[in-house]
């Protein structure tokens, strides 16, 4: 069962020739969601080879540029394309007013119903459930009104143990209460144990974007237990006055928001365009956290079944 993200864009505040703006492609079984979209993001699925017709929705953390500009071509694109599905878009307040000029919404009809939808998270809430997947925005601390996301998994039912069903000839029609944690009674009034016809699910699995913030640890908190933690890292540590000045963090401290939460694997990105070798960035991480993996554009990082989540390479 697929559960992972691409990473379209690893850069800071512009793009650069190798490192685009902010976006990820999270991928599940049911659904994919498009987290930020900044400049050039369509081009990148392309390059990545994954479409975006299973995308039902956008999340957009905060209005800067580099992680929302790449939205009036990726909308104007999708509507050439022939997309009908309709199309959420989740951000703090203000998005619609910024791309209307651009894309004409109150004049030029697009073929597939666009909804634009404002959250200013404040604590973490539940903001949407998309096929097998529920979304919690929570608040990170930037410039502006930032929200941070975690998409994680809802709960699957038991799994059935067939020899059970064969053993007591269970009919079809009582699976789904099994399923739903009943037990079972035989003709004779014996019980049988929903434990005993079944194994546990796996635990659901959970995936994390904290981008432009601060270090706060209170973050550790709302992104505890994630397998899978992508937390910016404009700069490296020596800059740590610099990066709080700017609404930023460093790959030290992202590396102890993943320690302290207890994620299984850390990614860092958003970096600034001064660095060019990113070994250095990594190395800092794993310094503190060494489960830590530089973004980089088109790799892709998967979470399988009872796993902690690793990089699975290029697309």
């Amino acid at each position: 069962m697929r559960f992972g993200v691409t990473i379209l864009g690893s850069n800071g505040a512009v793009p650069g020739p190798d490192r685009h703006a902010s976006a990820h492609l999270f991928q599940s079984e049911s659904t994919d969601i498009l987290v930020d979209c900044g400049e050039g993001t369509q081009l990148q699925l392309q390059a990545a080879g994954v479409g975006f017709g299973r995308v039902p929705l956008i999340l957009i953390t905060h209005l800067h540029g580099d992680h929302f500009f790449g939205l009036p071509g990726l909308l104007t694109s999708l509507a050439l394309n022939g997309r009908r599905a309709p199309l959420r878009i989740i951000s703090p307040p203000g998005l619609r007013d910024r791309l209307a000029p651009l894309l004409e919404l109150d004049r030029y009809r697009l073929p597939y119903p666009l909804t634009f939808e404002e959250h200013t998270a404040i604590r973490p809430d539940r903001i949407a459930t998309v096929g097998d997947l529920e979304v919690i925005a929570f608040p990170l601390r930037h410039r502006i009104a930032t929200n941070g996301y975690l998409i994680r998994e809802l709960p699957r039912p038991a799994n059935l143990r067939k020899e059970k069903l064969a053993e007591y000839e269970i009919p079809v029609a009582d699976i789904p209460a099994i399923k739903a944690g009943g037990d079972f009674v035989l003709p004779d009034g014996r019980v049988i144990a929903h434990g005993e016809l079944t194994t546990p699910a796996p635990e659901p699995r959970a995936y994390a974007y904290c981008s432009d913030t601060w270090y706060f640890p209170e973050l550790a908190d709302y992104v505890r237990g994630v397998n899978l933690l992508y937390h910016e890292a404009t700069f490296l540590h020596d800059r740590a006055a610099e990066a709080r000045e700017k609404g930023h963090s460093t790959a030290r401290e992202a590396a102890w928001t993943a320690r302290d939460a207890g994620a299984g694997r850390l990614i860092i990105g958003h970096f600034s365009s001064r660095y060019g070798d990113l070994g250095p960035h990594e190395r800092e991480a794993r310094d503190v956290f060494p489960p830590s993996y530089v973004a980089r554009d088109l790799y892709r990082f998967v979470v399988p079944f009872a796993g902690r989540g690793a990089p699975d390479g290029e697309s």
